[in-house]
């Protein structure tokens, strides 16, 4: 069959780089020229990039694991992000939350300081990436107001991009949400009663001191210990079936091992601890176990069947958060 021709009358398709082809409607003609619809050509391309999951999202930020544990086990915490630009002027911080009020993503304060929520859904499969994008356009934003959730492009800036890698990262964990609020002891009506409803659903967390990523929590029957790490998974699996076969996994009478989570690409070990073990009682326990655990992640031998029964036991109690 003849291919058709162009009317002569009818110009060339413009010639846009993959790079320059900006975002339009789904139904709308592609602005590369193709002649296809934007949802079937370059918007294909851009849903693929958008949607692909990053499986290390906080990896090479300062305190992944407790990036970690802000986003899905500590209920309220805080901490000052450094940029890599320096503060813009007019904003005199900008802090990060695990999750502010009405789920806002983040909030620019009368005063111009800029608090970015953690704990929200995101919009692509890199939650650096979604991050990175709602910072900038709190950065941008007037005080006083919040900044709504918004689809961003896919080549845009990560969080590792606009933060310092040499700033410390040293959350404060807060018993409740008072921190959403300037003068929170002189809230009253309707702002009193929200911060009297956050806090009393907030399980009582405690970060224990010197051990990046473990965090304690009150629960009704008993408390526990979820400490996020950032060793491979198979070589930790390895090194904690070798503790758990030598019954050295123990942080003390009435303390148990009782599996771990996987969240964001790291392995979270989980222990039962009596309802009357403090965050501070379970403090050195827990530091002379990571001594323990340091000599078993050395160890290069092949694991026992009693090791290797061990193993196959923490795994099938391993729960996968994100």
């Amino acid at each position: 069959m003849a291919k058709k021709r162009r009317p002569q009358n009818q110009a060339a398709a413009p010639q846009i780089r993959d790079g320059e082809v900006p975002v339009v409607g789904a139904r709308e003609p592609c602005p590369c020229g193709s002649g296809r619809r934007y949802k079937a050509c370059h918007g294909r391309q851009a849903a693929h990039a958008a949607t692909e999951l990053v499986q290390r999202p906080f990896e090479g930020l300062p305190g992944e694991c407790d990036w970690v544990a802000m986003r899905e086990l500590v209920p309220a915490a805080t901490v000052e992000l450094t940029l890599k630009s320096g503060l813009p002027e007019g904003v005199p911080s900008v802090t990060l939350a695990t999750v502010l009020p009405m789920a806002w993503p983040a909030l620019r304060r009368d005063n111009g300081a800029v608090l970015l929520g953690l704990q929200n859904d995101t919009a692509s499969g890199d939650l650096s990436r979604d991050l990175a994008d709602t910072l900038q356009r709190a950065l941008a934003t007037e005080p006083g107001n919040p900044v709504a959730a918004e689809r961003h492009t896919a080549d845009g800036p990560r969080l590792q991009d606009l933060l310092d890698p040499d700033a410390a990262f040293e959350p404060t964990v807060h018993t409740g949400f008072e921190f959403w609020v300037e003068n929170a002891e002189n809230a009253t009506g309707e702002v009193a009663a929200s911060l009297e409803r956050a806090n009393a659903a907030a399980i009582p967390t405690a970060r224990i001191p010197g051990l990046e990523g473990a965090y304690w929590c009150e629960a009704p029957e008993k408390n526990h210990l979820r400490w996020v790490t950032a060793h491979p998974e198979e070589q930790l699996l390895d090194a904690l079936a070798r503790l758990h076969a030598a019954d050295a996994t123990s942080l003390g009478e009435g303390t148990r091992l009782v599996g771990s989570f996987r969240a964001h690409g790291l392995v979270v070990p989980v222990w039962d601890l009596p309802s009357s073990m403090s965050a501070e009682e379970v403090a050195k326990p827990a530091e002379a176990f990571a001594e323990r655990l340091a000599e078993a992640l050395a160890t290069n031998a092949p694991l026992t069947p009693e090791e290797r029964r061990a193993r196959g036991g923490l795994t099938n109690r391993q729960v996968t958060l994100s």
